[in-house]
């Protein structure tokens, strides 16, 4: 009698094991998915992730659009005249003054002749197209505000500047938008 009692002991061990491991691997199955679709998706993920740029291939005068975060950025190889030019101008021709050297940035050990800056008007939000009189590169057409090569606003109701990304040149071809810090 004690072997059949022993036997059933066994067994009824076996049966709570795998009943205890059936819960748990049916609570895990419900519970994993609840709790991994409250993280940020792959969209969501590369959205906010700092992106690179190579810029490399952008000839002097030139402007190439990209997009971090949702929001357009204009990035511009500014010629040796653009950036005298900018650096020449008066504290009273901006509605928010800035100086150039603070806008116009460059690789380390390298020359500072690039300039970045978001693509929308600081008034309504309107993308501002390129032209070239009287000193200003970008025109606001739904307002008018104006913006030198820089990003800095001359005329206009746009009451700021263009806003800089945070950014770091990760070598002399390689703009790193989206962070600070180089290798972040």
């Amino acid at each position: 009698m004690s072997d059949h009692n022993s036997g059933d002991a066994t067994r009824r061990d076996f049966l709570y094991i795998a009943t205890g491991a059936a819960g748990v691997a049916a609570v895990g199955g419900i519970v994993w998915p609840l709790v991994s679709q409250m993280g940020p998706n792959e969209r969501e993920k590369a959205a906010g992730a700092p992106i690179e740029v190579n810029i490399g291939d952008i000839e002097e005068g030139r402007v190439i659009t990209v997009t971090w975060r949702g929001n357009k950025y204009f990035i511009r190889h500014l010629t040796a005249d653009e950036v005298e030019a900018a650096g020449a101008k008066e504290q009273s021709d901006f509605r928010d003054f800035v100086a150039a050297a603070d806008r116009i940035t460059g690789p380390e050990g390298g020359d500072a002749v690039w300039s970045v800056y978001g693509a929308n008007c600081t008034h309504l939000g309107c993308i501002p197209t390129e032209v070239k009189e009287n000193g200003d590169t970008w025109n606001c057409p739904c307002h008018g505000s104006r913006f030198d090569v820089t990003g800095r606003v001359t005329k206009g109701p746009a009451p700021v500047n263009l806003p800089q990304p945070p950014m770091v040149f990760a070598s002399e071809e390689t703009l790193i938008i989206g962070t600070d810090k180089a290798g972040a």
